[in-house]
């Protein structure tokens, strides 16, 4: 064999034995940080038992991409590579970058912040192998025409699949971790209660002066408005940290999934409180906190009335639902691989469906959604067509998402006060 060629050869060979250690040491340090994230280092008030799925599935999707990358061809080899660059990056900047940027790092955040560079390594390492894998002994129309192909299709897929399942992942890893400055309108209580599932959740109350109380929800930053509002008018309000938020024990999941079990626990919380009646708590959510108000008032009466603004979807079925035609086939995909990504890195099952759930409300409801608010909120037409008490809606075409309050602030006390005073003071 001429010395030129066996050069080349172990040039190559001396290439790929680099890369695929590269490739398999990065694949292992992902394997690392997600057992330290799941198992090692579990949230608060959670056990590596609460993270079965989140942990293991991943590890098996690695161990597999392990053996494709070992056993694969080139452009297979290069793939998945780039596909894991992708997760990569997504986890150390999610996972660590975000923690250690707001509170400073803790726990498994060493090990996501290895992760960062093992995303960069992979993406060299899968340019380079797509790059010493391209043909160029074949047609020349055919060459440019399997290009073109893979330009156009790889897109789509990342698109469609691995983007949707990488923000299953942000909506499971990333959570307010910080506790805003009170502006309450009146002095607080700092109050910790627990949920059924023994979280220990953590916020501020302002005692009532008429008797009875309203959960402004979700957190301590966006309900601070609504609690001033209501305090002027004598109600309590109580405002905390959701699970996995600022303070409070458990997983986060910017979805809401489990939630419902927040607001039950606060609900239990007032019926304790010397200055409520039991029979005079209500709820206000906002966007997410209205979804969830929602479901609350289906699974107990003892909230006996419900504001909803901004509520939207929060899994597939909800999500199919809301489009029709060729937009839902467009959309199904992304949706899907949304819910399984939510689903599996949250070891939680989804949440019931709204529109299954709303016929059960029989509390008084009051709706209000904001059509042109720039967030898809528009399911809450429907959810106030199903329930089957008492309701109003009010359209706020004016309206941010969860901006009535800013966009039309006295109508917004006048109406959403004027709810509560029927609902829970002139009733009773």
């Amino acid at each position: 064999m001429d010395t030129a060629i066996r050069t080349d050869l172990r040039t190559t060979s001396h290439a790929l034995s680099l890369q695929s250690v590269v490739a398999l040491g990065s694949l292992a340090i992902v394997g690392l940080h997600v057992i330290d994230d799941s198992f090692l280092h579990p949230e608060p008030g959670t056990s590596a038992v609460d993270h079965l799925a989140g942990g293991l599935v991943p590890l098996g999707v690695l161990g597999l991409a392990a053996f494709g990358y070992h056993r694969g061809r080139a452009g297979l080899r290069g793939a998945i590579a780039l596909v894991a660059s992708l997760f990569a990056l997504l986890i150390g900047a999610t996972s660590a970058g975000y923690q250690t940027m707001t509170v400073g790092p803790s726990g498994d955040d060493y090990t996501g912040l290895l992760v960062l560079p093992v995303g960069l390594a992979l993406i060299g390492v899968g340019i380079a192998t797509l790059w010493r894998s391209r043909k160029l002994d074949d047609r020349r129309v055919w060459r440019y025409t399997r290009r073109a192909l893979i330009t156009v299709v790889a897109p789509v897929l990342v698109y469609a699949t691995v983007a949707p399942l990488g923000f299953g992942y942000v909506i499971t890893h990333v959570m307010r971790q910080t506790v805003p400055a009170a502006n309450l309108g009146a002095a607080h209580e700092n109050v910790s209660f627990r949920t059924s599932d023994g979280l220990e959740l953590q916020g501020w109350y302002v005692p009532s002066k008429n008797g009875a109380a309203v959960i402004a929800f979700p957190g301590r930053s966006g309900p601070q408005a609504h609690t001033r509002m209501l305090v002027r008018h004598g109600y309590g309000v109580l405002l905390f940290d959701r699970r996995g938020e600022g303070k409070s024990e458990g997983d986060s999941n910017l979805l809401g999934w489990g939630g419902d079990k927040d607001i039950l626990a606060a609900v239990e919380f007032l019926k304790a409180r010397p200055d409520v009646d039991p029979g005079k708590i209500g709820g206000l959510g906002l966007s997410v906190g209205g979804e969830l108000m929602l479901q609350a008032a289906a699974e107990t009466n003892e909230l006996a009335a419900v504001v909803s603004e901004g509520a939207g979807t929060r899994q597939l079925s909800e999500q199919l639902e809301e489009f029709h035609g060729f937009e839902r086939v467009l959309n199904a995909p992304g949706f899907l691989f949304v819910t399984v990504g939510t689903a599996v890195f949250s070891s939680t099952a989804p949440p019931p469906n709204l529109t299954d759930v709303a016929p059960k409300i029989k509390q008084p409801l009051f709706v209000i959604w904001a059509p042109n608010g720039g967030n898809i909120e528009h399911m809450s037409r429907e959810y106030y067509k199903l329930a089957g008490g008492p309701k109003q809606i009010w359209e706020m075409p004016t309206a941010k998402h969860v901006g009535g309050i800013r966009d039309q602030p006295s109508e917004y006390e006048r109406r959403v006060v004027g709810f509560f005073d029927k609902t829970l003071l002139e009733s009773k």
